[in-house]
């Protein structure tokens, strides 16, 4: 899982590497202004990938399961989507080192559509069966839950989020610039002040500073102010005259909001939250992974059952031309006629409903498969000829607590909940140092200046009039005063805020630890739904084994009983009921078989799934799963082979 996360955090930061797949790329601005110019995302790409049309031959689309699993990682929607969340992290990750808040992340994971299913569903349960020509009109073939998504959110902590804590040092550093001009003309009511009636003034100032934010909490300030000045005062000793000042000043929290691991614990969150969002991005590989193996498997067991179906047909009109036969030679009476036409016409409502279902999986396999599903008129035309088969295969030889162990090792959701209980954590630090009065030190270090010249209008007996010594006349003599500091001025001081009662950040902490403690339960209740997955998927596996081996079996048996029960009648000794009857034994016993075979199928589907083997047992590579190409090249096979390695 380790080296799953690493790669994938690999991947995102050499975005040269994006240059060549089909996952979303992302550029800042580059050059001395690159901070202060939009970044750019790249536009999303809906272009299926040539390897959908490569695997199209007149019409007919042949498709074997590592094909359908290679379309789906180059073309599924579902991951696309996921792709930008996983790029999103990348931002958050920015956004905390410079003293933000995080934004967060989508923790929502797609499931592929449930499909028609097999035979065996709910839909297409079984083919003219009973002693009575018989078929079954399905009723809800339009229900949109068999095309429909569903999603699972993997958040363990809850819909409402955590306190953010004391506030965060600006770790980006700011620089200010202010430049004023200023003309003002106010009466006066005395003229002790000004010496005039109306005073007059035009100031020009230009002002800067820079403060930056540091992981212990420091706050650091510097300032460089300059004021120049001119009036009609008579009592001013310098018109016009020049201030600046230089000075730093830090502020340093002692309780609340102090220390660098508390202060950096956004990037400390940030970071977890992009191995959550691989993780999160690896269950939806294995949701689609798995929902396409499902859809294929139907696909299959829906293509053999139609051929079924057309055998049940066959045998049903070869039945009836031959009673057909024998009424107009009189040795058959014509009720019998009319039981096989019946026959017939029950087997051929099996027949398209077979074929209507195998057609609605198709169209649900397309568009699983394809960016622009069934709007391609070459894809939507083409019919899926899937050309691997399924075998039943021996149990496996792992114990169940085995396979519990190579689950909560390997399942990534399980992962990822572990890490949202870590930020949790996390957050709850920062809630309990908000508990602490707010005490700080603060110290400040100004360098002040003033210089000018004598004021020509002045009143006043000292000094003389053009006399004002050390004082100069210009700016240069300002800034030679700063540098000398020749009036510095020196502050030291402690703040302290000290909340009384301080209900507010008691009643967060309690709430951020109730989250804390709900997250844990959470995480323990998804351990036990862990351990029941895998111990329900065996005895799923285990039982649908030992179903296929039964119907297999009974199919067998059917078949010999058909034979034995047409040769009988040949030779008069049977009747034509009978023989109808075991036609329909047969045919259910073959439906019974491919829908028992496909139930295998989907249990050992399943059964990888829970335990988090479904990418190594398919030779599924995150990094081309995250690149949106896989480099394997397709090579069609003839419909109705096993293909070697192929699971279906």
């Amino acid at each position: 899982m380790k080296q799953t996360a690493a790669l994938i955090c690999c991947l995102l930061t050499v975005s040269n590497s994006f240059a060549q797949t089909r996952s979303p790329a992302i550029t800042y601005g580059a050059g001395r202004w690159g901070s202060y110019l939009p970044g750019d995302v790249s536009q999303p790409d809906f272009q299926d990938s040539t390897r959908i049309q490569d695997l199209i031959k007149a019409g007919q689309l042949y498709l074997s399961l590592q094909d359908a699993i290679a379309l789906a990682l180059e073309n599924n929607l579902d991951l696309e989507i996921q792709r930008y969340g996983v790029r999103m992290t990348s931002t958050d990750v920015l956004r905390a080192s410079g003293g933000g808040f995080l934004r967060g992340i989508p923790l929502t994971v797609t499931e592929a559509p449930a499909g028609v299913g097999g035979p065996g569903s709910s839909l297409n349960n079984s083919a003219a069966s009973g002693t009575i020509p018989q078929t079954q009109v399905p009723v809800n073939v339009t229900d949109t839950a068999l095309i429909q998504q569903a999603q699972n959110n993997l958040s363990v902590t809850g819909a409402f989020p955590f306190l953010n804590g004391p506030a965060i040092p600006q770790f980006d550093p700011t620089f200010t610039a202010q430049t004023q001009l200023q003309h003002v003309e106010v009466p006066q009511a005395n003229l002790v002040t000004t010496g005039t009636s109306e005073f007059t003034s035009n100031l020009f100032s230009g002002n800067f500073g820079y403060s930056q934010g540091f992981g212990p909490g420091t706050q650091v300030t510097a300032t460089f102010q300059n004021l120049r000045t001119a009036n009609n005062s008579t009592r001013s000793l310098l018109n016009p005259f020049v201030t600046s000042s230089l000075g730093v000043s830090i502020s340093q929290p002692l309780l609340r909001g102090h220390g660098s691991d508390l202060n950096r614990r956004f990037i400390r969150i940030a970071r977890n939250t992009g191995k959550i969002s691989d993780f999160v991005f690896q269950q939806q590989i294995i949701s689609t992974v798995s929902g396409v193996i499902r859809l294929y498997t139907d696909l299959v067991s829906l293509n053999e059952d139609l051929r079924v179906k057309r055998q049940t047909l066959a045998t049903a009109e070869r039945l009836a031309q031959d009673n057909g036969s024998k009424v107009e030679q009189g040795t058959l009476a014509p009720i019998e006629l009319t039981r096989a036409q019946a026959q017939v016409a029950a087997a051929r409502q099996d027949l398209i409903n077979a074929e209507g279902f195998l057609r609605q999986q198709e169209l649900i396999l397309k568009n699983t498969l394809s960016r622009n599903g069934n709007a391609d008129p070459l894809v939507h035309s083409a019919r899926v000829i899937p050309t691997d088969t399924i075998t039943v295969e021996a149990p496996p030889l792992q114990t169940a607590e085995e396979f519990i162990r190579m689950a909560l090792d390997s399942r990534p959701e399980f992962q990822a909940a572990k890490l949202q209980i870590a930020n949790s954590e996390i957050s709850l630090k920062g809630s309990r140092n908000g508990l602490m009065p707010q005490l700080d030190i603060t110290g400040s270090a100004t360098n002040n200046s003033l210089a000018g010249a004598a004021n020509s209008i002045y009143v006043g007996a000292i000094p003389p009039l053009g006399s004002v010594p050390g004082y100069g006349d210009g700016y240069v003599t300002a800034l030679g005063q700063v540098v000398r500091a020749k009036n510095p001025a020196l502050t030291v001081g402690i703040n302290l805020s000290l909340p009384i009662h301080n209900r507010i950040a008691q009643a967060d902490v309690v709430r951020d630890q109730l989250q804390v403690r709900q997250s844990q339960v959470r995480i323990r209740q998804i351990e036990n739904q862990i351990r029941l997955e895998v111990e329900d998927a065996l005895i799923a596996l285990e039982r649908t084994r030992s179903a296929y081996l039964a119907a297999a079996e009974t199919r067998k048996l059917q078949e010999q009983s058909l034979e034995i029960e047409q040769e009988r009648f040949a030779a008069g000794l049977s009747t034509n009921f009978l023989v109808i009857q075991y036609e329909n034994y047969v045919a259910q016993a073959r439906s019974s078989e491919v829908a028992a075979r496909g139930a295998w199928a989907k249990a050992r589907n399943q059964l990888e799934r829970v335990v988090g083997q479904t990418l190594t047992n398919h030779n599924v590579s995150i990094e081309e799963a995250l690149r949106g190409k896989v480099s394997r090249t397709s090579s069609p096979a003839i419909p109705g082979t096993t293909v070697p390695g192929a699971r279906p």
